[in-house]
């Protein structure tokens, strides 16, 4: 992830359902939920495999977690609504700063014992822990916590961040502004844990033999990447009217079979995904009744690389007349076989900014007339151009890839090369920064909704913002590629204070000195220009109660003056040196410290400082409806900048077997099937 240790202001969470969720919050009580029959259904892993059952990781283990194996203070019904589950009454104050949880009197860990306030205290702080760098602190609700990203990074002490047990049954959250967090914790990562069992065996406590979880199931058979089982809770209780879970009192999970639709057809399966062409076309005419699909929050985008090389993409009308050159319509249909929607805007019918985004027309005519105004008449002069797709051949991203570029050479004569990319390549530069060795050109890209949060609205356009130095002049580009995402260290930074690889700088406190003054220097600057932005973004950039940058110094300069050791007092400097200074962090990120964001401000275009006020705006706001127009003028900038098109969402089809109902496909990242604790047998 990148990480924007200034700009980078915590964003909202207004979950679709938020407004009745804040408007319906009150009491309730639990019952056990009823004995079922015994039946058992097979279904397929939420990711490709699953080689542990710890929510702290961005991995596939989080759609088993969430709502199946652990209960949280809220979760999702049956329309991916988010609604409480041990949250028996919840309030929010301080215009939506602070917010406290009721637990609920009654839940209980597989073993018998109580769930408490300090289950999810300790599992919270553990995610944020600074000696786990493994934690996707992003994916769960301590992402908006005060000061939760600066107590990872060693900034501040465990007592500065915002998380307090008021009483066993009572915890409340201080936030770093206003935020509406809750469709944020339903999310794996904002799940409860029973320390016990995770102190006495931290690296596999979720093997069946120690597992304790609070959610309606537990697991009896885990195999790393094989086949596993869950079972019914004993101890599982369940809130009179809130939805129930189904009858299953087993459920088997295999890795996905490559003959999905034949394993289905056999019996094999209860339910079974569908992700190729053929197998929807003999699934339409051999199991109607069967046969399910749903819109999902993916999309498929044409989608600028940012490659540095100097181009005629860096020119506004090539990149315009390109967006208005590429049809829709025939790439949903017949491309890819209809088993996609086609759409010109971020979303689908019903998506909540979808009404609100106005991007380019598609207009042959006016795309010719710009490319000739920007030189290149008919595509005459235009070097070769790159179209970057996931690979393998005959995929959904070549088969777009190779229709877009059919498109292009048709209407502007613009000759694309396409380059399949292994997956690993293709996301570095679909959601990283600037990459190594990318030409220019273009990337089918994928955007989607994480989970149910305002923030995720645009579909993943606006993270693209956030990638300091990937906007602008070629200068620009060039300077940040140079220095922030191609070294492992910023050059600059390293000639003048050192590189962080030498463990003898750091010992003596002269060594301290250029980073310190640099650092003042950086802050004086940030806290000026913070000071004449416009009052209320001036309160995102700096919320209510955070820990100034000053704050922020005067703790790293502590971790020295506690060090008795020379590796300790090098790993202070180390420390100190990555918050003001910058390195890559792979994958096409860069970890943006105070030197580089002082560069940043005074380089980037007015067009990427309104984007970036607009998103702060958004993600300071607990108004669901004021949140969506303004992601939707950030989106509508990038679209009309000629840097980010949508072409299709994606369709979830699915095959549940007659006897078998609540099958849930999971509409959000990752796909698959998730809320597994809601299937049952007729």
């Amino acid at each position: 992830m990148l990480n924007k240790m200034k700009r980078s202001v915590s964003m909202a969470s207004v979950g679709l359902a938020s407004a009745a969720l804040l408007a319906g919050g009150g009491w309730f009580g639990a019952q056990p939920i009823t004995d079922a029959a015994t039946t058992q259904v097979t279904l397929t892993y939420p990711a490709s495999a699953l080689s542990s059952l710890d929510p702290i990781s961005w991995s596939g283990e989080i759609l088993v977690d969430q709502g199946t194996l652990f209960d949280g203070l809220f979760g999702y019904n049956q329309k991916n609504q988010v609604v409480p589950v041990l949250a028996q009454k919840w309030t929010s104050t301080d215009g939506g700063r602070v917010w406290t949880f009721w637990i609920r009197h009654g839940a209980k860990w597989s073993n018998g014992a109580p769930v408490t306030a300090q289950d999810f205290y300790y599992s919270w702080m553990r995610l944020v822990a600074p000696s786990d760098s493994t934690g996707a602190i992003w994916a769960s609700v301590m992402q908006y916590v005060k000061n939760s990203y600066t107590y990872h990074a060693g900034g501040v002490p465990a007592s500065e961040v915002g998380v307090k047990v008021i009483n066993n049954y009572e915890i409340q959250l201080t936030l770093g502004g206003p935020h509406d967090i809750l469709g944020d914790l339903p999310l794996a990562g904002s799940m409860p844990l029973y320390p016990p069992d995770v102190e006495a065996h931290p690296t596999d406590w979720w093997m069946p033999k120690y597992f304790v979880g609070d959610g309606p199931y537990v697991i009896k058979k885990f195999v790393i990447n094989g086949d596993d089982t869950m079972v019914r809770n004993p101890h599982y209780v369940n809130m009179p009217g809130q939805p129930k879970p189904g009858n299953v009192q087993q459920i088997n999970l295999i890795p996905a079979p490559t003959v999905p639709v034949e394993d289905f057809e056999s019996g094999a399966l209860s339910a079974g995904l569908i992700t190729s062409a053929s197998d929807y076309k003999y699934a339409l005419t051999h199991f109607k009744g069967e046969l399910h699909a749903q819109a999902q929050a993916n999309l498929g985008t044409l989608q600028w690389d940012r490659s540095a090389v100097p181009s005629p993409l860096f020119n506004l009308k090539v990149r315009q007349a390109i967006a208005m050159a590429v049809n829709r319509a025939p790439i949903a249909n017949p491309v890819l076989n209809g088993m996609v929607g086609a759409t010109s805007v971020f979303g689908y019918k019903g998506w909540p900014t979808a009404a609100l985004e106005h991007g380019l027309p598609y207009n042959i005519k006016a795309a010719r007339k710009l490319l000739a105004q920007a030189g290149y008449p008919n595509g005459k002069g235009m070097p070769q151009l790159y179209l970057y797709a996931e690979a393998p051949a005959g995929s959904t991203s070549v088969l777009t890839a190779e229709a877009v570029a059919q498109e292009l050479k048709s209407a502007l004569n613009l000759n694309f090369k396409i380059e399949p990319m292994n997956a690993t390549q293709w996301g570095d530069i679909t959601w990283g920064g600037l990459n190594q060795g990318i030409l220019p050109g273009y990337n089918i890209g994928d955007g989607t909704a994480n989970w149910n949060d305002a923030t995720y609205q645009p579909l993943q356009a606006n993270q693209q913002v956030g990638a300091e130095g990937t906007y602008g002049s070629e200068a620009f580009l060039a300077y940040a590629a140079k220095n922030w995402y191609y070294p492992a260290y910023d050059p600059n930074d390293v000639k003048a204070w050192g590189s962080p690889t030498n463990t003898s700088l750091g010992v003596n406190y002269s060594t301290w000195q250029p980073i310190i003054k640099a650092a003042k220097a950086d802050i004086a600057y940030i806290d000026a220009w913070t000071a004449k932005q416009p009052k209320a973004y001036q309160e995102y950039l700096t919320p209510p109660g955070s820990e100034s940058l000053n704050q922020q110094m005067a703790y790293y300069l502590s971790q020295y003056t506690a060090a008795k050791t020379d590796s300790a007092k090098h790993a202070a400097w180390e420390t100190f040196w990555k918050w003001v200074g910058t390195y890559s962090t792979g994958n096409g990120g860069a970890s943006i410290g105070l030197n580089a964001q002082v560069y940043s401000d005074k380089h980037e275009p007015h067009e990427v400082y309104l984007w970036t006020m607009w998103q702060d705006e958004a993600g300071n706001t607990v108004n669901a409806s004021q949140a969506y127009h303004l992601y939707a003028q950030v989106v509508d900038g990038l679209m009309q900048q000629g840097y980010m098109e949508p072409l299709y969402y994606t369709k979830a089809v699915f095959l549940e077997a007659k006897n078998v109902t609540g099958v849930m496909a999971n509409p959000w990242a990752y796909g698959g099937f998730y809320q597994m604790q809601y299937v049952s047998v007729k």
